[in-house]
């Protein structure tokens, strides 16, 4: 009777794994911003991979023709790294570093100096915003802000630059 019940025992240890946190599987998330591109039209997507529960890198591209809500460029791309806190692994409030290189054209006609500029600059800011995810970890919205100064600005450019939005994801 011994000898079953430890081969019991043994087997339903085999079988059954005990750990402190879930196993996440889904490392890889595709966001839209879409409340960017409500505001604005912009379209911006956006790729994060998670090394941890807390840590990840990611990447931004966006693409925007229309020059009256030229605040940022036409075309931008840039990497962001991230460090979540908060009870929830992968979620919850975070600060980022990103940098962005972004290009864009200046349209300001004066009555004797018309031109027409085209500029492109690099910039690195600090970020901050809050992610929630559903209880499988599959899809997610964040809201996020974050402020940065271009490195290389033209005379006619702002020094300063901004990004946000609201995100909406999907983790696979």
């Amino acid at each position: 009777m011994k000898k079953i019940l430890l081969l019991g025992i043994f087997l339903s240890g085999h079988f059954i794994m005990a750990q402190a946190y879930p196993r996440f599987d889904n490392s890889n998330e595709l966001k839209f911003n879409i409340g960017l591109f409500l505001a604005t039209t912009t379209v911006e997507g956006s790729y994060e991979y998670y090394f941890s529960e807390d840590t990840s890198i990611g990447a931004t591209v966006y693409f925007d023709n229309d020059a009256t809500t030229d605040y940022n460029g036409n075309f931008g791309i840039g990497p962001n790294l991230r460090a979540y806190f908060g009870y929830q692994p992968r979620s919850g409030f975070f600060a980022e570093a990103f940098g962005l290189y972004y290009t864009g054209e200046d349209d300001e006609l004066g009555e004797n100096d018309p031109r027409n500029q085209e500029y492109s600059t690099v910039a690195l800011g600090l970020g901050l915003g809050n992610k929630w995810s559903t209880r499988d970890q599959r899809f997610t919205l964040e809201i996020f802000g974050g402020f940065g100064r271009n490195i290389n600005p033209e005379d006619f450019q702002d020094t300063f630059m901004y990004r946000g939005g609201l995100s909406i994801g999907f983790r696979f």
